[in-house]
């Protein structure tokens, strides 16, 4: 399951947005800081429209959605690689997302203590993004000592050693892991120290709900912040994302167009995060179920089908594929097959998103 980490300084509202992402109180959001101690998990379906079309289609007596993993991490604050506040073992947590969801206090509220006095998302995210440097650095030193023994005799450890070194002298210099160009053998090397400043990050800007349509100067600069290190940034409010979790879908849409916005928070979020990884969806439907399979970009037939089961893959024979909107304006899968527009793709096709796929393989 995708995983991502919300991160952020205390009080920025990252347990009052965990809590609406996934709709329930798991976190305690409390106005102090490190009143989250443990790192809070829970999954979110990824929300589609298409998931229900296709189940309309196959009269298919179950849904499945594809699902999110959301990990809700204490509150950091400067000199946290050294052990201030909660220190390292929240850092530890970080290492095991696959992204990083930032969140920035971008709203003023004398009721809600800043941790440094004042509203600031540019020195708060530079303070965040330095504590991950100061333990990525932390890290390499470490590895770095241990892999001197095996130069001399493991052409691997001066592989990996020398990615090691490039990305020191850029974490120095204030930059992050993600901006160094490895090749692939270097990148699996290097894969299992975790460097968090090597995980894509996405910025969501938290602001109240008067500010939720057009943004406000704080926006303005974590959007200029997020374009010089080419990530991804979502305007979320965790206090509207809470108070939607009590209104049904209609009162939700109504509110939602009350505050000039389309759609909540979380289909933002789950969007910036598909798209800053790469993801794709492809479906598989019928009677028993219809169900949606996250894949990465470019991926052929036997490796998504593998994503169901390994056995998929390995016994590949072909796959029967047609895209969503074919589908639905066929009808079914029958009369698809009926108009020829049901396609026989081997071990070279690339899986398109919204495809609907059927595997055939050896056992």
């Amino acid at each position: 399951m995708l995983k991502a980490g919300i991160v952020g300084l205390p009080n920025v509202g990252k347990s009052t947005l965990f809590n609406a992402l996934v709709a329930n109180e798991q976190a305690a959001a409390a106005n102090f800081p490190f009143c989250t101690i443990e790192p809070n998990v829970g999954s979110v379906a990824v929300p589609d429209d298409r998931l229900k079309l296709l189940s309309d289609l196959s009269s298919s007596k179950q849904l499945i959605p594809a699902k999110i993993e959301f990990v809700d991490i204490a509150g950091l604050v400067q000199g946290a690689s050294q052990g201030e506040g909660l220190g390292n073992q929240f850092l530890a947590n970080i290492r095991e997302v696959d992204a990083i969801v930032h969140v920035i206090r971008c709203f003023d509220d004398e009721d809600v203590i800043h941790v440094s006095g004042s509203v600031g998302p540019a020195r708060d995210a530079e303070v965040i993004n330095l504590e991950l440097g100061l333990a990525d650095l932390s890290q390499i030193e470490k590895r770095r000592e241990r892999l001197k023994k095996q130069l001399r005799t493991s052409n691997e450890a001066n592989i990996e050693d020398e990615a090691l070194k490039k990305i020191q002298i850029v974490l120095e210099g204030g930059g992050a892991a993600s901006n160094i160009e490895l090749s692939q053998e270097a990148k699996r090397l290097i894969k299992p120290l975790g460097l968090l400043t090597s995980k894509p990050i996405i910025y969501a800007t938290n602001v109240s709900e008067e500010d939720l349509a057009h943004g406000n100067k704080y926006c303005n600069e974590v959007a200029k912040l997020a374009l010089d290190e080419g990530a991804e940034i979502v305007r979320v409010s965790a206090q509207v994302e809470s108070e939607l979790i009590a209104l049904g879908e209609v009162e939700r849409l109504d509110y939602l167009k009350s505050l000039g916005v389309k759609e909540g928070g979380l289909k933002s979020l789950i969007r910036a995060t598909y798209r800053l990884l790469g993801l794709r969806t492809y479906f598989t439907t019928g009677e028993k179920e219809t169900r949606a399979w996250t894949i990465k970009a470019g991926m052929t037939a036997p490796q998504a089908a593998g994503v169901i089961h390994t056995d998929f893959e390995r016994g590949f024979i072909r796959a029967q594929t047609i895209g969503y909107k074919r589908l639905l304006e066929a009808g079914s899968l029958v009369e698809a097959r009926n108009k020829g527009w049901l396609r026989s793709e081997g071990k070279e096709y690339l899986v398109n998103e919204g495809d609907v796929m059927e595997f055939l393989f050896n056992v």
